[in-house]
């Protein structure tokens, strides 16, 4: 009876909620329009071309090989002998097509080579879109999705942050996720970035709510990509292993079986490929980390001041992993945060596309500021956004303008030296009484 109840009591939308998803749908339709228009002027979109084309060379043009010959000659007894070449998803030629979209050219010896180091079941991922022929159809897809999880990051960076900013400063902060000069990198780049933190913060959230097998599976999903989440990523299994949430390994390892199983059925050969292009990858970044760009600033320098610094970050932060593992899960979200910050310090490539991960330690510090200075609160948040928001525009627009290594390079290692300070100086706050004037001056009304 009370089945029966329920059914009777259910009804269709009113018009006002018909109305509001015919707007919702209108302002989708009119962004993702807007999205497809830039895809087809303005160039770049290299990050998802390389998948994109990965998942095509697989699907598509691997089909059409098996269906007709690509090549072939007679030989002299008068047999046909075919000879059919076929487009790998971990090959060169990708990687070609790649670098004419990256550079307008072949790459340089010492420029990245766009060579595709995705597992293959991440590749399969990309096979909707790889139905798309339209390459700016396909891009300005993956451009509206991207957004939707810069979104999404900003709105989880702040549940994370326990923080209620005003309604103004919320949405600020929504738009800084989306217009701010790396988000904007990331979208034209297409780096996966974007759902990067927004998987990232989403582990975090399942960790808070004890939901670990749904933690252990989205793991699955960035357990590569070193240099954008790495540490990161062994940041969870140190806290996993700590804590004994032996949820999280179950619904990796299942998860994980799962995806490669798949992976392998679909293609049984695409192990060793990948295999190479990793190592391939990681031999063509070595010239894209910290310790290069140091040894460009300084050549006569013989200290190995890469080296050195990754070492210590590495020590200093695995200290933190040890200290926060059975804190406060607030101290978990900000050694997260730190781990994030300090990655493109420890050896790895540096790309300001992948900088977008960085909107968590920034909300961290905004709610920190927000909390510690009463005095002049709204001032001196608009200041920091101020501060945050122009100087990477006005690097990138003064390498355009005069071009400037040494300003690119600033503006590649300024962010994340800039984050780990800011959670530095946060941490020093939460533990120790303010001892400078401007601190006494802030606390007071």
């Amino acid at each position: 009876m009370a089945f029966k109840d329920i059914r009777k009591s259910r009804k269709w939308l009113s018009i006002e909620e018909v109305r509001l998803l015919a707007v919702l749908l209108f302002i989708l339709v009119v962004i993702l329009s807007a999205n497809i228009a830039l895809a087809r002027v303005l160039p770049g979109g290299e990050w998802f071309f390389m998948r994109w084309s990965g998942a095509r060379a697989f699907l598509i043009e691997q089909i059409d090989a098996s269906r007709g010959v690509k090549g072939g000659r007679v030989m002299p007894e008068g047999g046909a002998v075919l000879l059919i070449q076929q487009v790998q998803p971990y090959g060169s030629e990708i990687a070609r097509r790649t670098q004419q979209v990256a550079y307008d050219r072949m790459a340089f010896a010492d420029e990245y080579t766009y060579v595709l180091n995705d597992p293959f079941y991440i590749v399969l991922l990309y096979i909707p879109l790889a139905f798309i022929r339209d390459f700016a159809l396909a891009r300005g897809i993956w451009m509206l999705l991207s957004e939707a999880a810069l979104i999404g990051a900003t709105l989880l960076a702040l549940n994370l942050s326990e923080w209620q900013p005003p309604r103004w400063l919320y949405i600020l902060l929504l738009g800084y996720g989306l217009f701010h000069y790396f988000s904007f990198d990331a979208l034209f780049t297409s780096t996966p970035a974007a759902f990067f933190i927004f998987i990232y913060l989403s582990i975090l959230v399942a960790l808070r709510a004890h939901s670990d097998e749904l933690a252990g599976v989205l793991l699955s999903l960035v357990a590569y990509q070193w240099e954008v989440g790495g540490l990161f990523v062994l940041f969870i299994f140190v806290f996993v292993f700590a804590n004994h949430r032996w949820g999280v390994l179950a619904g990796f390892g299942m998860s994980l079986f799962v995806l490669l199983v798949v992976s392998f059925l679909t293609d049984s050969g695409w192990g060793l490929p990948y295999i190479r292009a990793v190592l391939s990858d990681w031999y063509r970044s070595a010239n894209l980390n910290f310790g290069h760009i140091f040894a460009r600033w300084f050549p006569n320098s013989k200290i190995p001041a890469g080296q050195i610094v990754s070492i210590g970050l590495g020590i200093i932060l695995f200290i933190e992993w040890l200290g926060s593992v059975e804190a406060h899960f607030r101290r978990v979200v900000w050694t997260a945060a730190l781990s994030l910050a300090v990655t493109p310090l420890m050896g790895m490539a540096m790309f300001p596309s992948n900088y977008v991960v960085l909107i968590l330690p920034f909300i961290l510090i905004l709610a920190l500021i927000w909390e510690r200075w009463r005095r002049y609160q709204v001032a001196r948040i608009v200041l920091v956004f101020l501060f945050v928001v122009l100087i990477p525009f006005g690097l990138y627009i003064r390498t355009v303008l005069i071009y400037d290594p040494l300003v690119t390079d600033i503006l590649v290692v300024l962010p994340p030296i800039a984050a780990v300070a800011g959670l530095y100086w946060m941490r020093w706050w939460v533990l120790h009484a303010p001892l400078t004037w401007s601190d006494q001056l802030g606390a007071r009304r």
